[in-house]
Formats: structure tokens, sequence, C-alpha cells
């Protein structure tokens, strides 16, 4: 992914700006780590646009860390929704177009 990301980044860059956000354990049982750190890499380094998006590492979490750093994967995943509907709600407040009703769907 990050090869391709890398050689079409013009392409690409604009379609999946503020859309990457990448957590990995600094453990991952299958050592997918190595890989989220030249993705990082690369992303840190994009331009035109910047990737303006999230790389979070889980200190000593294994494979399926989710980014909460204050609970064990075996709870925090049972709260996926509490942890990003924030992040989601402000990602389509941001991006929606203009006039788009953004409140008759909110509780």
């Amino acid at each position: 992914m990050r090869y391709i990301l890398e050689r079409d980044w013009e392409k690409l860059g604009p379609k999946v700006q503020g859309k990457i956000h990448l957590y990995c354990g600094t453990m991952d049982n299958y050592y997918l780590n190595n890989a989220v750190y030249l993705m990082e890499d690369f992303l840190k380094s994009s331009e035109s646009p910047h990737y303006d998006g999230v790389v979070d590492y889980g200190d000593r979490a294994e494979h399926c860390w989710n980014g909460d750093h204050e609970r064990p994967n075996a709870t925090s995943r049972l709260r996926y929704h509490l942890m990003y509907v924030d992040k989601i709600l402000q990602r389509i407040e941001k991006t929606a177009p203009k006039g788009a009703d953004l409140t008759s769907w909110r509780y």
C-alpha cells in the first residue's frame, strides 16, 4: 500500500487526504509495525497535499491495537463506536458539501 501511495501520490493524495488513520502496536504479533514505520516515514514527507491523518502506536501492544492508550484490546474492542463517532462526525462536518443537512440526523 505504501509503495502504491508513494508512486501515485500526485493522483491519490488529494483523494485520501485526511482519511488515513493508522493504529499499530509496537509489538505486533505479525511484525506489521515495521511496515507502519515505513508508511509513517512516507506520510510525514508527503506534500501537495500533506496526508493530514493519524499514525499512532500502542507501546508494547499486540496485533489489532486500536488507538486506546488507556485500556487493553480485550475491552477497548468493545467500544469502537465510542472511540470514533466524534472523529467520524468531525470528518463529515469538515467535508460535507455546501448546504448539506448536518443537523436533522443527529439526535
